[in-house]
C-alpha cells in the first residue's frame, strides 16, 4: 500500500515550545512511522535539531516579529523555489495547523496538487486579539479574516465538542470533524521513591496537599485568578503548596504579587522543566491539577496530568474543560473566587470522590498519541477518498 505524503503547515515550530508545537511534533513522530510527513514551518535564528528528526523539517524564509519570540514566514520573498520545493514533494494532502502565512501557503500548494486542505484550530483566536489589540471591533474584523482561511479547507477539525461551537461563532460554514489531543506521558513506575525526590527538590513534606499549574506564565491563562484563589485558601485556613511549573511574559509580575500576597511560603515557581521524567512525577505528586484558563481550547497539560492520576478543576464554560464531566473524570466551578476557592476545599475533603475522579481521569482522558494519529491517519484516508469522489467530474 502506498504511504500517504503529507504536509503539516504551522506558523511556529521549535526551538519555540508551546501546545501547538507539541502536537504537531506528536502526530509527525508517530505517523512518519507509516507515512511520509513534511512539516512546513518559518526560519528562525536556530534550525538545530531539525535534521535529527524522525520526519523532514522544511523552513521557510522569514522575518523575526519584534518584541516576541516568533517569526513571521515570508514565502512571497521567494516565490518560485518555495512554490517549485513544495509541489515536488506531491503531497497527499495538507493539514494546516494556523490560519496565517503558513496556512495560506499550504492553502496556496494544496490547490497547486488539486489536493484536499485541512485545518485545525487549536486556540480562542478571540481572546488573543482582545488581549493584544484592546479592541473587540479590530478583533472581529481579524476573526473575519481568519475564518475565510477555514472556509477555503476541504475539512476542519476541532479539538473538543466547545471549539465545534467556536468555529460556528466564527463564521465557519461546515461541521468540522472531533478529535481529540493526546499525550506520550505514561504512569510513572517507581512512584514512592521518585516522589521523594520531588519533595526533596522543593522541600514538600511528605503529606503535604500539592496544587499545581504547568504552562505559559502569561496572564491569559488566568495565573492571576489562581493566586487569588491561593490567597483565600491561606486565609481560610488550609494547608498547602501551590507549584506553578514554567516560563513566560508575565513571571516577574507574578512574583510580585505572590510578595505582596505574602504567600512565598506557599507558592513555588520552578521555572521550564524539560525533564518529562521529572515533570511526570510532579504531576503524580500534585493532588489537584488547577486550570481556570478561558482562553485554551484543549490544553496538553491536563491531558498530561489525567496520565499520572491527577484530576483537574477547570471554570465550568471554559472550552477547554469540554473534555471532563463534573465529578466524574475531572470537576469544575464557577468563575467565582469564592466559590472556586470553596470548591477546591470540598474536593480536597471527600476523598472517596477525589479517588473515584483521579481514576477515571486517567481512564478516560489519557490517550496517547500513537492511538491518536492513527486515528488522525484514518480521517485523512477518508478525506482523500472524499475528496477525490467529490472532484471524479473533472
Amino acid at each position: 500500500m502506498k504511504k500517504l505524503n503529507i504536509g503539516i503547515f504551522m506558523d511556529d515550530f521549535y526551538p519555540n515550545i508551546n501546545g501547538v508545537v507539541l502536537v504537531i511534533d506528536a502526530l509527525a513522530r508517530n505517523m512518519c512511522k507509516y507515512a511520509n510527513v513534511t512539516i512546513v514551518v518559518p526560519e528562525t535564528e536556530s534550525s538545530e535539531g531539525d535534521d535529527e528528526k524522525p520526519y523532514e523539517v522544511y523552513r521557510v524564509n522569514s522575518i523575526h516579529l519584534p518584541l516576541t519570540e516568533y517569526h513571521m514566514g515570508t514565502p512571497k520573498l521567494k516565490p518560485f523555489k518555495v512554490e517549485k520545493d513544495l509541489i515536488a514533494k506531491k503531497f497527499d494532502i495538507i493539514h494546516i495547523h494556523s490560519p496565517f502565512t503558513m496556512g495560506k501557503l499550504g492553502l496556496h500548494i494544496a490547490k497547486k496538487l488539486d489536493v484536499p486542505a485541512i485545518a485545525t484550530m487549536h486556540t480562542r483566536f478571540d481572546f488573543e486579539f482582545r488581549k493584544y489589540l484592546k479592541s473587540d471591533h479590530l478583533s472581529k474584523l481579524l476573526i473575519h479574516e481568519i475564518i475565510k482561511v477555514y472556509n477555503k479547507c476541504f475539512a476542519c477539525i476541532a479539538i473538543n465538542n466547545a471549539m465545534v461551537k467556536v468555529f460556528e461563532d466564527f463564521g465557519y460554514k461546515g461541521k468540522p470533524i472531533v478529535e481529540y489531543n493526546g499525550t506520550e506521558l505514561k504512569l510513572i513506575d517507581n512512584p514512592e521513591e521518585k516522589v521523594k525526590k520531588i519533595n526533596k527538590m522543593y522541600n514538600l513534606k511528605e503529606d503535604e496537599t500539592v496544587l499545581l499549574f504547568v504552562g505559559r506564565i502569561n496572564e491569559v491563562k488566568n495565573i492571576f485568578f489562581i493566586l487569588d484563589v491561593m490567597k483565600r485558601l491561606k486565609e481560610k485556613g488550609i494547608e498547602y503548596k501551590m507549584l506553578f511549573v514554567g516560563t513566560g511574559p508575565d513571571e516577574e509580575k507574578l512574583k510580585k504579587k505572590i510578595k505582596e500576597y505574602k504567600l512565598s511560603d506557599r507558592v513555588i515557581m520552578t521555572g521550564k522543566i524539560t525533564d518529562r521524567d521529572i515533570l511526570s512525577t510532579i504531576y503524580y505528586r500534585a493532588k489537584l491539577f488547577v486550570f481556570p484558563s478561558l482562553f485554551d481550547a484543549s490544553s496538553l497539560v491536563q491531558i498530561e496530568a489525567a496520565s499520572q492520576k491527577t484530576p483537574t478543576i477547570f471554570i465550568e464554560g471554559s472550552v477547554t474543560s469540554d473534555t471532563v464531566t463534573n465529578n466524574v473524570n475531572g470537576f469544575k466551578a464557577p468563575n467565582d473566587l469564592e466559590e472556586f476557592t470553596n470548591r477546591i476545599i470540598e474536593i480536597l475533603n471527600d476523598k472517596k470522590l477525589y479517588e473515584q475522579v483521579r481514576e477515571n481521569a486517567h481512564r478516560d482522558l489519557a490517550k496517547s498519541w500513537e492511538t491518536i494519529s492513527k486515528e488522525t491517519y484514518q480521517i485523512y484516508l477518508d478525506i482523500i477518498d472524499k475528496y477525490n469522489r467529490s472532484h471524479a467530474w473533472k
